[in-house]
């Protein structure tokens, strides 16, 4: 399976995944690294494991570019744009995104604030099918982390970041083994 990896900030969930296709735990390829923002780190990142980077600013090229490539698999690390419904309709269930809270709470920025705000006592990360919503789509898999009474948005945020690398990696490869099936909101993942 042919994957791209969408992202406009550091990367590291973008690390996470070259690292995991470095040690051969991916079973699909990183063919391209885009990114909305030409200052962004995670460019860097995939310069160093030598896998081809597009700075595209618009969602034509965008697409354009993935046709061209034959993606299989897009993947949003720490993209911060909305994709539009078109975009998202061409590439139903192929498209995933990873999310620092517990989905359907605390959607869109700042998730990890909103929750201590909030004063939940859990917290953690969802990964996504894309749909046309903002972090609404089919949830694939979440991992929870406890929050400490002294909790600051950095500490929670580092640590729904560890647990982030891992289950995007995870998710990752259950799609290119073609173990994710979609029913209605539910993903199934077969054994």
């Amino acid at each position: 399976m042919k994957i791209a990896i969408l992202i406009s900030g550091r990367g590291t969930n973008l690390q996470a995944l070259i690292d995991a296709d470095k040690e051969e735990k991916l079973s699909g390829k990183i063919v391209v690294v885009i990114s909305d923002n030409s200052e962004a780190y995670g460019l860097e990142r995939a310069k160093k494991a030598f896998i081809p980077i597009e700075v595209l600013k618009e969602e034509e090229e965008i697409s354009r570019k993935l046709k061209e490539l034959g993606v299989d698999l897009v993947v949003l690390a720490g993209f911060m744009k909305m994709l539009s419904e078109e975009f998202v309709k061409e590439r139903k269930n192929a498209i995933i995104n990873i999310h620092p809270s517990l989905l359907p709470s605390f959607k869109g920025l700042n998730a990890q604030k909103q929750a201590i705000d909030y004063g939940v006592k859990v917290s953690g990360c969802t990964t996504h099918f894309v749909d046309e919503g903002m972090d609404t789509g089919p949830i694939i898999l979440q991992k929870e982390v406890e929050i400490e009474k002294n909790e600051t948005v950095e500490t929670l945020s580092n640590k729904i970041l560890a647990e982030e690398h891992k289950m995007l990696v995870k998710t990752v490869e259950l799609f290119c083994n073609e173990k994710l099936i979609v029913e209605g909101r539910k993903v199934i993942i077969k054994e």
